[in-house]
Parts: C-alpha cells; structure tokens; sequence
C-alpha cells in the first residue's frame, strides 16, 4: 500500500492543501466549536459538507461491521448522483474526505482549472474502486497533499505510522444526508436532510459516534462553507 503523510485536522492547512487543488477562496474550512445549537449557530452558512475525525479502535470497528451487516441484509437507497470512492492511499483519509465534500457540491462550487478538476473530470464515470485505485497514482493530489501535511501545528509522523484517527464527510445529495467514508463498503444513507439542515443534522450522527465511545476525547468537526 502506498502511505501518504497524514494531513492534520487544521482549517488553515485544508485550505491551503484545497486552493492548491483548484478550489476557488471563497469556500473554505472552518472549525466547528461543539455540536450543541448554539455553537453551530456560529459557524458560516452555506455549509456545503461536514468533517468529522474520529478515532479507530475496536468500538468504531465494531459499530461499522453491524452497520455493514445491517444495510446489507435490509439494503437502503443511495443517489446515483453521490460521489463516492474507496480509500486505498494510506493515510489519505483527510484527502478522500475533501474530494467527497468537493465532489458531490460542483453544482455549488465552481473548481478552477488545477488537478482536482482533472481528477474528477477523468473518473467521474468510474466506480468508486477505480477512483480509489486512480487516486494513488494521482501525482498532482499526492504533491499538493504531501506539501499541505507538511505545514502543520504538529510535526508529521513517519508515512508508515499505522494511525488511528480517521475523517470522514457528511454531504446533502438528492435531499439524503450521506456519510461517505473510505474505508467503508458503501456509502452510508442516515436519512432525509436539506442544504440548510445539513449542518444540524450531521451533528447528530456525529454526536452518535461520541456517545458510543464516552470515555474517548479525540473527536473534531470541520465544515466546508461558502461563507468569505
């Protein structure tokens, strides 16, 4: 497997690492405060995607094989318009969960020429294996990532480190609220949501995967916003 430095849950490194990939300034990362109203409440509108990092540990990875078991034997609904790509890079999860919040907003945001656009011009028919596999091979995303994990408050782990945190992305397509994780089979329908609810809403499955693991502190939320 081909290891990436790990890109660290910071706004001002993701938008950074997205401007380089050809995402125009005006959309960009803001951190979000808490999941409570009030501190969503502060956090700029239109919001395009939810971030969320959480850690992997043997709870989390329990919850995603029932999860898996459970979609599979009763099945769900999922757009065909929802972006969605295996995670074969390791350590790229920030990367993947970035190109899921970009991906499935283009009819929002308007990328500028650069390797993102590229990327997603080229395997916007392909199936979410081939997009993952495409991505490793990507030397444009890979160059911009590897400069943006650099850039970070923390000095960057050895790319071998086996880590144990992990972003995924919320996002609005067709009026469902969709969590797409990499590392995951397929992605995950939670339900009706709007362009305006999509915050709020995917606070709750955010809060949903804090309460199953109580005694761990290591969660953070970023959102995608169209706020200057």
């Amino acid at each position: 497997m081909v290891h990436w430095l790990p890109l660290e849950s910071n706004p001002e490194v993701m938008n950074k690492f997205l401007v380089g990939l050809g995402v125009p300034d005006s959309w960009s990362i803001h951190d979000v405060l808490g999941l409570e109203e009030d501190l969503l409440a502060m956090v700029p509108q239109p919001v395009a995607s939810v971030i969320f990092l959480h850690p992997i540990n043997d709870k989390a990875e329990s919850h995603k094989a029932e999860q898996q078991s459970s979609i599979e034997s009763s099945g769900q609904d999922v757009s065909e318009n929802v972006y969605f790509m295996k995670q074969f890079v390791g350590n790229a999860c920030g990367t993947v969960a970035l190109l899921h919040a970009v991906a499935n907003n283009l009819n929002k945001i308007e990328l500028e020429d650069g390797p993102l656009k590229e990327f997603l011009e080229k395997t916007k028919s392909m199936s979410e294996e081939e997009r993952g596999r495409e991505l490793e091979k990507d030397e444009g995303i890979s160059k911009a990532h590897e400069e943006s994990a650099q850039e970070g408050q923390t000095e960057a782990p050895d790319r071998e480190t086996k880590m144990d945190m992990h972003f995924i992305a919320f996002v609005e397509v067709d009026g469902h609220l969709y969590e797409l994780d990499g590392r995951k089979k397929f992605p995950v329908n939670h339900g009706d949501t709007t362009s305006d609810t999509l915050l709020a809403d995917s606070a709750k499955i955010c809060q949903e995967f804090i309460s199953r693991d109580p005694e761990e502190s290591r969660f953070a939320v970023v959102a995608l916003t169209g706020a200057q």
